[in-house]
């Protein structure tokens, strides 16, 4: 388990440094869809992303709702309901597969959240990097003009990994996570420009 902890964020934290150089100019820049590409498929800035890693202190752990917030009540330091996280690695990554014509207005996207930790409130606090499970979402949209886009995002229901992937006792409140599955429709508007 601690293999591929390592493996998911050494890949999380090298490949958007890898990607960086190719597109450092259009990662700050709101995307201008008047540009002619070379390519009509898969054109040389198709991918976008970033990758991210939190780490809530102690007294402050990420709560994806997985166990009762009294899961203390239930074993103290031993409680079998340990998923409050320490350590978040989270990112997007984002397609644009057209560079030319009708469709070049048309992306993917994907944002995965990996929780990690072992921690009880008022009860146990530890660094430990055991993995909980993992949040995702997908989906796709166009981009309108002027910064706004029309958003189409599936989220998924909160799935558990390894040995935390069974019933925890009283204190286990199922894999819904805070939301539950759900899907939306959403405009977004980006404006600015960021700077170093």
């Amino acid at each position: 388990m601690k293999r591929l902890l390592w493996l998911v964020v050494l890949s999380a934290l090298c490949v958007p440094s890898l990607c960086l150089p190719m597109y450092s100019q259009s990662i700050f820049n709101a995307p201008e869809v008047t540009e002619k590409s070379d390519r009509m498929f898969f054109p040389k800035d198709t991918l976008w992303g970033y990758g991210q890693l939190d780490l809530a202190p102690p007294h402050n752990e990420i709560d994806p709702n997985l166990c009762a917030a009294d899961a203390r009540n239930y074993g103290g330091a031993s409680a079998p309901c340990s998923e409050f996280a320490r350590y978040m690695l989270s990112g997007v990554v984002e397609a644009r597969p057209f560079g030319q014509g009708q469709f070049r207005r048309l992306f993917l996207f994907f944002e995965p959240h990996f929780l990690f930790g072992k921690n009880v409130p008022q009860a146990l606090y530890t660094w430990s990097p055991d993995a909980i499970g993992w949040e995702r979402a997908w989906g796709g949209g166009l981009y309108i003009a002027k910064g706004f886009e029309f958003r189409v995002t599936q989220h998924f229901l909160f799935g558990r990994l390894g040995a935390r992937n069974t019933y925890l006792g009283p204190a286990d409140l199922g894999p819904n996570g805070p939301y539950g599955r759900y899907t939306t429709i959403g405009v977004r508007k980006t404006f600015g420009i960021r700077r170093w």
